[in-house]
């Protein structure tokens, strides 16, 4: 019997970036929606924070490729996602109402996830990302899709703190080849503790 893409989904990829689009260079929602069907295309699931513009865009590319897309929402409830926070429920297959707000539906949002990737972005982007790198996760950052995502290898380089698993590309299949590669470099260590590179 052959299993079905859905049966094969393998590694869980969140995409953090802007809400707000006015200042990412003026492909990133292409960009972003691309990714999204790169992911479904290779039978990964995406995941979102469930909300407008980078995220937005990259469910919407995912689920028009027959993807699966799960959303976290920093709403308590369905209702107020729409009503309070305003924002969408189309394009995700589950959106979990983690009641945690911003701040706490990020960490549960990077947590939940085998690797991050960031598309433009601004503060919460940043923070997403700096959870991440606490966490020792891999992260993908597109270049050239402006915001957060242009300026993450410039903070890397000032804040002492080594590289992380943090890898860089244009190229949307290039960076998801690099993503993927760091995640299987993570699953292979031997104890399952958290490695350290060289």
């Amino acid at each position: 019997m052959k299993l079905s893409k859905r049966n094969q989904l393998k590694y869980k990829i969140c995409i953090s970036g802007a809400a707000d689009t006015g200042h990412c260079a003026a492909d990133a929602p292409q960009k972003a929606e691309e990714l999204g069907r790169e992911i479904a295309r290779r039978g990964m699931v995406l995941v979102t924070g469930a909300t407008v513009g980078i995220p937005y865009w990259a469910a919407k590319g995912a689920k028009e490729e027959g993807g699966m897309v799960i959303g976290l929402s920093p709403a308590a409830s369905e209702a107020a996602h729409v009503k309070t926070y305003k924002l969408p429920t189309d394009y995700h297959d589950i959106i979990v109402y983690t009641g945690f707000e911003y701040s706490g539906r990020n960490l549960l949002l990077t947590r939940s996830a085998d690797a991050i990737i960031n598309v433009c972005g601004r503060m919460g982007t940043l923070n997403e990302f700096t959870i991440a790198f606490e966490d020792q996760k891999p992260i993908g950052v597109l270049e050239g899709t402006g915001g957060t995502a242009d300026e993450l290898r410039g903070i890397i380089g000032k804040m002492h703190r080594g590289p992380g698993k943090v890898v860089f590309s244009k190229d949307i299949k290039e960076l998801l080849d690099k993503v993927v590669a760091e995640i299987e470099m993570e699953k292979k260590n031997k104890d399952g503790n958290r490695y350290v590179r060289g």
